[in-house]
């Protein structure tokens, strides 16, 4: 790699927000964007019939009801550093698309809502980065409001999600009484001024931990509390070490209030300093280096119609190692194709560019009209495939019908396209024409009716089904497995990628199958055939 592309890798960072609902993470991206010059002034995430949305919602129920349900890809410049920030989905029912985009992100910034600790969403995707051992930088909300002890929400992080925390900012006060935030390292207080969250504002920072201007600014008792707290944390608590942070040992911690857009630049600016470059990706052969010449690349995503102008759909693909050139020859290794890349995309959430050039860590859009599928790799001529793009077995199953029955055409259109984007399952049984959508959450079925209406203008009802989950198969003898789908005939079906599963009605009749079965694999997960 050449001295001016390796510039341009070392600037960048890729990485995620990660939260349990409602811990602040939209308001978080929002003051990011802000820093970026991206957006000139911050809006809140208002309820339905508000005129103001979250930069990075672009669905319309997403506008409607101020919730993030899709993974929105936003790029920006911050102090001289490139930042691809993946804002994914908080609610409970789109963890699956949350856990694919954790595959392409090199760091995490981990929201916790201050006044209510660690939560069970954030405990289930720690889980998953624990998978790749991804750095997390935590930063504690809300810290304007009536919070939790400091000291006690750290003995809960390293309690429940089992990694070291280390302070780099430390809260002056809480709630009403909450005045700023003094940094271990750098030796500095910054203080907080109420009333302009939707701005960048000038900080007032004072220099040295016993500086008489620091009690001037916070007051005596503050400025004793917050000694007594330092010399506490120096004494009990481990230093920030910087290689046990990128290998998912310890998260530096570092407090705030996103909606007071205080703490925010913070983040940013430790991210530019500590977090890694784009980092090497393993394959089925080999680990791929960032800092390779040929390029390489992995699709995390697809979404349907960004542009319901142009009925598009739009293949992520996450840049592993070389630099992607306009109309460059690449090659498609499920396919076994090579295809010229023209209009490559690169995004602002729902809005986009084009671009002729793009490095490792970026996040790029081709357009796909079917051929491209979640877990395909690209490379220059390479047989490889990146690993590690996992599915699950959806928990709630649905049969879907067109309100109007000349409309079934669209129907299946929409739910075909919606099902590649990989929220959902759509199952296909093979002794009848059922088409069953099998999802994590009940939140899904209303975003798919939402968007069969907006994007597809197709009215939809949904009724459930007796299923309690699916299990993919897999067997080394293909006669036992052909004489397995022969007997279960009507419990077999394939999903949207034509792998082969067994729709399970009750748990003691899957039990009852293995057991008749020892030499098929009745697998939970199943990852994206590459």
């Amino acid at each position: 790699m050449c001295d001016s592309c390796l510039k341009e890798l070392l600037r960048r960072r890729t990485f995620a927000i990660i939260s349990h609902p409602d811990a602040g993470k939209t308001t978080v991206t929002e003051k990011m964007l802000l820093f970026g010059n991206v957006i000139n002034m911050a809006g809140t995430v208002k309820s339905r019939g508000s005129n103001k949305y979250a930069k990075s919602d672009w669905m319309s129920i997403e506008k409607e009801r101020g919730i993030s349900v899709t993974t929105s890809v936003l790029q920006f410049s911050y102090l001289g550093r490139l930042i691809n920030l993946l804002d994914t989905p908080g609610h409970k029912d789109f963890s699956e698309d949350t856990y694919r985009t954790l595959t392409a992100v090199d760091s995490c910034v981990m929201i916790i809502d201050s006044s209510k600790g660690v939560e069970e969403r954030t405990c289930k995707l720690i889980e998953v980065t624990r998978l790749r051992d991804i750095p997390i930088i935590t930063f504690m909300n809300k810290y304007d409001c009536d919070v939790n002890n400091p000291f006690d929400l750290i003995d809960e992080i390293e309690s429940k999600l089992g990694i070291i925390c280390t302070p780099i900012t430390w809260p002056i006060g809480y709630s009403k009484y909450f005045k700023g935030v003094y940094n271990l390292y750098e030796d500095l207080a910054y203080i907080y001024k109420t009333g302009k969250g939707n701005i960048i504002k000038q900080t007032n920072i004072v220099k040295g931990l016993y500086n008489s201007n620091l009690d001037n600014e916070i007051g005596k008792e503050s400025s004793i509390q917050l000694r007594e707290d330092i010399k506490l944390i120096r004494k009990s608590i481990c230093e920030f070490n910087h290689e046990d942070f990128l290998n998912g040992i310890q998260s530096p911690v570092l407090f705030g209030t996103a909606l007071g857009n205080f703490g925010i630049d913070h983040i940013l600016n430790f991210l530019i300093l500590w977090a890694p470059y784009p980092m090497p990706r393993t394959t089925d052969l080999r680990l791929v280096d960032s800092k390779e010449k040929q390029f390489t690349g992995f699709v995390f995503k697809i979404q349907a119609n960004m542009d319901l102008k142009h009925r598009d759909r739009i293949a992520f693909i996450r840049i592993v190692s070389g630099i992607y050139n306009t109309g460059m020859k690449l090659y498609h290794v499920r396919i076994k194709k090579y295809i010229i890349v023209y209009n490559v995309l690169t995004f602002i959430a729902g809005s986009r560019s084009n671009i002729k050039k793009a490095y490792p860590g970026d996040i790029i859009g081709l357009h796909n009209h079917g051929s491209i599928k979640i877990g395909d790799t690209f490379t220059q001529g390479e047989n490889i495939n990146f690993i590690g793009i996992p599915k699950f077995a959806p928990e709630i199953f649905f049969i879907v019908r067109s309100k109007d029955p000349f409309k079934k055409k669209q129907l299946n259109i929409g739910l075909m396209q919606i099902s590649e984007e990989g929220n959902v399952q759509l199952i296909r049984r093979i002794y009848n024409n059922d088409l069953i959508i099998g999802a994590i959450g009940q939140l899904q079925f209303e975003i798919i009716i939402s968007r069969l209406k907006h994007e597809y203008k197709v009215e939809a009802s949904y009724s459930y089904t007796n299923i309690a989950t699916i299990r993919w198969l897999e067997c080394s003898d293909n006669k036992i497995l052909k004489s397995f789908q022969s007997e279960c005939n009507k419990n077999i079906a394939f999903d949207n990628n034509d792998n082969l599963i067994y729709i399970v009605y009750n748990m003691v009749n899957l039990k009852i199958v293995q057991e008749r079965y020892p030499e098929i694999l009745f697998c939970k997960t199943h990852e994206y055939q590459i």
